[in-house]
């Protein structure tokens, strides 16, 4: 029988330059009187978590490059933006005319590698963590020390499903858990054998984390899970154990290689 599933908030001092995250984090806990169990997941937000690690830039100091002013002309964007995105992305697809390129970072599909402009004064952008799995890793294994128990560690941030309005949460990193259910082999409600499924754990619960840490004015950069049903493990992990491969992903693969032509369901049904 699953087991209720519990999501609580944690509020923090809004931050806009460097700062200790673990001291934060643990008077942030003290202060909403939530102490740390075993098997429970904290999520921290990846802004929050590059903030304190200094991950911030001031616009005005950014140098466009060439290929910087170019893209900015063709998808109407800020061309210290799209530097940074040059700099940051490992891959960039494409982009639309609203000021954004669909990029590759760390193994997650994301707008302009993940630069944030919310949240942080005027004519600055914040930038993902880097090493986002040795950060969580790091994280864990501190607050695991402090508070003598075995926990999970996410670091969340929002993205945009394809086909989808509005975000909702993922795990740009996580440790401390199998962030995979592989159900491959095993049998449904009527004793077929699933072929494909493999339930994203982490993400499943970056999403329920976001639901409480909002988007906006909320100060809440951290979120405890509790009673979900995670496997432990102190296994390290990397963008590899989420992060499918770009051949056998359904929207990579069928939208770059696997073109149809145009005339062939151009106008999609959702559309019409």
């Amino acid at each position: 029988m699953p087991q209720p599933l519990t999501v609580m908030p944690i509020c923090a001092p809004v931050r806009d330059r460097s700062f200790d995250l673990i001291a934060t984090l643990q008077d942030s806990l003290k202060a909403a009187a939530i102490g740390l169990q075993d098997g429970d997941v904290l999520a921290i937000s990846s802004k929050y978590a590059a903030i304190a690690a200094g991950r911030i830039v001031k616009l005005d100091e950014v140098e466009a490059s060439t290929q910087a002013r170019s893209l900015a002309d063709r998808f109407q964007m800020d061309a210290a933006i799209a530097q940074l995105v040059l700099e940051e992305a490992e891959h960039i697809f494409g982009g639309i005319s609203l000021g954004f390129l669909l990029t590759a970072k760390g193994g997650v599909l994301s707008p302009n590698a993940g630069l944030d402009r919310s949240n942080i004064p005027s004519g600055q952008a914040v930038l993902l963590p880097e090493a986002p799995f040795e950060l969580a890793e790091s994280l864990r294994g501190a607050l695991q020390q402090s508070y003598g128990c075995r926990i999970g560690l996410i670091l969340t941030d929002s993205w945009l499903m394809p086909g989808r309005y509005g975000t909702t949460g993922i795990a740009i990193a996580m440790a401390g858990f199998q962030p995979i259910r592989d159900e491959r082999g095993k049998a449904d409600l009527f004793g077929n054998a699933m072929a494909v499924t493999q339930i994203g754990v982490a993400d499943a619960l970056a999403a329920c984390a976001q639901i409480v840490m909002g988007e906006r004015a909320e100060a809440t950069p951290f979120a405890l899970v509790r009673g979900a049903d995670i496997e432990l493990s102190d296994a390290p992990l990397a963008a590899n154990a989420v992060s499918i491969p770009w051949r056998h992903c359904i929207y990579i693969e069928s939208l770059t290689l696997g073109l149809i032509p145009a005339e062939a369901g151009a106008v999609a049904s959702w559309q019409a």
